[in-house]
């Protein structure tokens, strides 16, 4: 089994740059994107075992990119992320079946243990 892939979103450069550096520093491939038509483009071309999406980007809700990528790639699992304390965001993202919901500002450790974590579920289904 190869590198596992994980395409981070996220419109904060100093979140994509931290969470990269996190996430490759442990062994997992990393790309990012900026907004969601770009994470939409790159899943169109690529595929990721794992995305974390951010709940507010500039150009689409983070719930509705959610949707979008579960059309384009339906086994790849999924983290939202947000800054913002919100039960809407939060129950939305699960009833669209993400597989996770972390709050920023993220704990190193605890992103990598809830990617770990959703990582193992995919393996295991």
């Amino acid at each position: 089994m190869g590198k596992l892939t994980i395409l981070v979103v996220d419109d904060d450069r100093e979140i994509l740059s931290s969470f990269m550096q996190i996430l490759s520093k442990n062994g997992y491939g990393v790309e990012t994107a900026e907004t969601g038509h770009e994470a939409i483009e790159r899943c169109k071309s690529g595929s990721y075992d794992l995305a974390l999406l951010d709940i507010k980007l500039p150009d689409m809700d983070g719930t509705q990119l959610l949707e979008r990528l579960q059309e384009i790639e339906p086994k790849m699992r999924t983290i939202m992320v947000t800054g913002y304390a919100g039960l809407d965001g939060a129950l939305r993202s699960l009833i669209l079946h993400a597989n996770a919901y972390v709050q920023k500002p993220v704990d190193p450790d605890e992103l990598l243990k809830v990617v770990r974590a959703t990582l193992n579920e995919q393996q295991i289904e």
